[in-house]
């Protein structure tokens, strides 16, 4: 049997919270201007405190298939705390975005493994080079530092 709960939520509960996230505004940091770049194939973002960053498109969870024309059409959403892409209906958040989140738990994992499984140059050569010295250190649970 499903339970559908209700929350109520009051006049004074909404001023409250709404109080409460005015003490936080003049440290947040928000997009004051969204981009796409083809050239770099890279989402860039000019943020209030001056600063900017850039991420690389295929990184953002629905983008990985967009086209230039459908990724060049962003909104703020937020205030500046959100991304909305309205031709793909995806949207991100921005204070994610700054720390590294670019999607679902899943998402991440999957640009986790992609890292994992790139072959470059130095990385053959480092994992030759730690092959040589005996491989990787067997765990010894008697020696284990703490963190």
């Amino acid at each position: 049997m499903n339970r559908v709960h209700k929350v109520k939520t009051t006049e004074r509960d909404i001023d409250t919270a709404l109080a409460r996230a005015r003490e936080f505004e003049p440290s947040d940091i928000r997009v004051t201007n969204a981009t796409y770049e083809k050239k770099g194939d890279v989402v860039r973002l000019s943020l209030t405190n001056g600063a900017s960053a850039s991420f690389p498109r295929r990184w953002l969870q629905g983008l990985e298939k967009a086209k230039p024309s459908q990724l060049s059409k962003i909104e703020l959403l937020g205030g500046g705390t959100g991304l909305h892409w309205p031709e793909l209906d995806v949207s991100h958040y921005v204070p994610g975005l700054l720390n590294n989140v670019f999607g679902t738990n899943r998402w991440m994992a999957h640009l986790g493994r992609l890292g994992g499984a790139s072959r470059s140059k130095s990385k053959v050569e480092a994992s030759r080079a730690n092959g040589r010295k005996g491989g990787r250190p067997k765990k010894n649970p008697d020696n284990v530092e703490p963190l």
